[in-house]
């Protein structure tokens, strides 16, 4: 086992280095597949279990597939630039709608994106162009904040599905309102490396995200139940980066409309824009993603070793 960690300093310097925080040579196409939308072709596709919003790219080939879950009573289209940078780079990016409207317990939308997993199988290749062929033997389950507990669930097979998973990023996961207050059914259980997960996972968490913006209300991310307590519980190999001066929400699309929408501004603390962090949660995906569906880890080693592109670090770990 080796672990190492460091703090970075402003990285425009080395920003040049890889890529990967840039939009990549894929010119990519953004998809909603309603529930229940029947698609036809040679035969009658089977529809979604939930809403899709599916970044693809547009030229012929066979891709790897991350699906993303949303946070807590956020909408699956304030990710859409997110997604689109990482389908830019060569992924196929789906993104559900598990819910409108949801209670303290997340055993339905773990459930539910069990359930659109088990569907990728059965139904992608007919709501994807021909010549976009989803790679499902490489598959990422990744996902922000509650949504990030969810995947983490899945990855630990809290509710079964009939694929299996290659990797598991959480964005700035939370578990819960505070340590001892968990969202059941509980993912943490504050056992270093218990996390029985047979896969590799990253964890990106949020600098300003402990921090209250309003004195009624908790943290976005709150310390005891957040990115470090996953990290602490990640098995080898996983690496762990967290983002000095930007919030629990700086990952989201910079005009997400609607009162949901604009209140993602207002609930949490956030850093000046939200461009750099959605550029570099966008680009360590890519980084992660090569290095463990594609075998190819330059680019996630050029960002541990202090090439952070937009932003800057206020911790970088790889457990190996």
């Amino acid at each position: 086992m080796s672990s190492s960690s460091s703090s970075s300093s402003s990285s425009s310097a080395t920003a040049t280095a890889t890529k990967v925080f840039e939009i990549g040579k894929y010119t990519t196409v953004l998809q909603k597949v309603e529930s229940g939308t029947c698609i036809s072709k040679s035969s009658v596709a089977v529809p979604p279990p939930k809403p899709l919003l599916i970044a693809m790219p547009s030229e012929a080939g066979q891709f790897p597939v991350i699906i993303f879950l949303h946070g807590y009573l956020l909408y699956n289209s304030f990710y859409s630039q997110l997604i689109q940078h990482v389908s830019s780079h060569g992924f196929i990016a789906i993104a559900p709608q598990l819910y409108t409207v949801a209670g303290a317990d997340s055993s339905d939308e773990i459930k539910a994106a069990a359930a659109v997993t088990n569907w990728l199988s059965k139904g992608l290749q007919e709501v994807l162009p021909p010549h976009v062929q989803p790679k499902l033997s490489k598959l990422c389950i990744a996902g922000h904040s509650r949504g990030g507990k969810a995947a983490f669930a899945l990855a630990l097979r809290k509710t079964a599905t009939t694929l299996k998973f290659s990797a598991i990023i959480g964005v700035d996961p939370v578990d819960g309102m505070d340590k001892g207050k968990q969202t059941p059914p509980p993912v943490l259980t504050y056992v270093p490396h218990s996390f029985d997960l047979d896969m590799a996972a990253m964890v990106i968490g949020s600098g300003l995200g402990e921090l209250k913006r309003n004195p009624m209300f908790p943290p976005c991310a709150p310390k005891g139940v957040n990115h470090e307590d996953f990290y602490k519980e990640c098995e080898k190999p996983a690496c762990y980066f967290v983002v000095k001066d930007y919030g629990h929400l700086d990952m989201l699309d910079d005009d997400t409309k609607g009162i949901r929408g604009k209140s993602t501004y207002c609930l949490c603390v956030n850093g000046k824009s939200r461009e750099p962090m959605r550029r570099f949660i966008g680009g360590v995906i890519v980084a992660f993603l090569r290095a463990y569906l594609e075998d190819d880890g330059s680019d996630l080693m050029a960002i541990g070793n202090g090439q952070t592109g937009p932003v800057e670090l206020q911790r970088s770990e790889f457990y190996v």
